[in-house]
């Protein structure tokens, strides 16, 4: 059977980022993203949030690209897949487990709660490698750019107030 691996979200990050590289020089870039769940509860009928905290991880270029351009409370938006580490405990508390994201793509994010909340769509980081995996290209490009316009200069910008939903 098939399987499928597949995670998009978008919120604000709980931390700055943290940049660690390994003794081979691979990036590893890792944050915490504060994702709000918008439901009505079902015996008040009020609106209520319900925030989800999710643990990220990016490697490579991409994950420095990211570390160099967000910070804590801003936004950011992540593709990505789940992944599952399992160990025993130190202790003797005998086996942990952790389910996380590792982050394939990420883009700026307009209306971040830091300052200079990123640019418009399409102004994300490096995708030119792979996650942890290594090679392959994209066609994201090989570069980070700095974002060179306001948001609302950017090409495709649509304000958040102009959406119908």
């Amino acid at each position: 059977m098939a399987s499928f691996n597949k995670v998009i979200l978008m919120g604000n990050l709980t931390r700055d980022p943290e940049l660690r590289h390994t003794q081979g020089g691979m990036a590893i870039c890792k944050f915490g993203l504060a994702v709000n769940r918008r439901f009505k509860d079902g015996q008040s009928g009020e609106w209520r949030e319900e925030a989800t905290f999710v643990d990220i991880t990016i490697f490579g270029k991409r994950g420095e690209a990211f570390e160099r351009y967000h910070k804590k409370g801003q936004q950011a938006f992540v593709e990505g897949n789940l992944r599952l580490d399992t160990w025993e405990d130190k202790n003797g508390g005998g086996k942990r487990s952790k389910l996380y994201v590792v982050g394939d793509n990420w883009e700026f994010v307009n209306g971040g709660r830091g300052e200079g909340g990123g640019g418009g769509s399409g102004g994300g980081g490096d995708w030119s490698e792979s996650s942890a995996g290594g090679g392959g290209g994209s066609e994201w490009g090989s570069t980070p750019a700095a974002p060179s316009q306001t948001p609302s200069q950017a090409p495709g910008f649509v304000d958040a107030d102009d959406t119908p939903f």
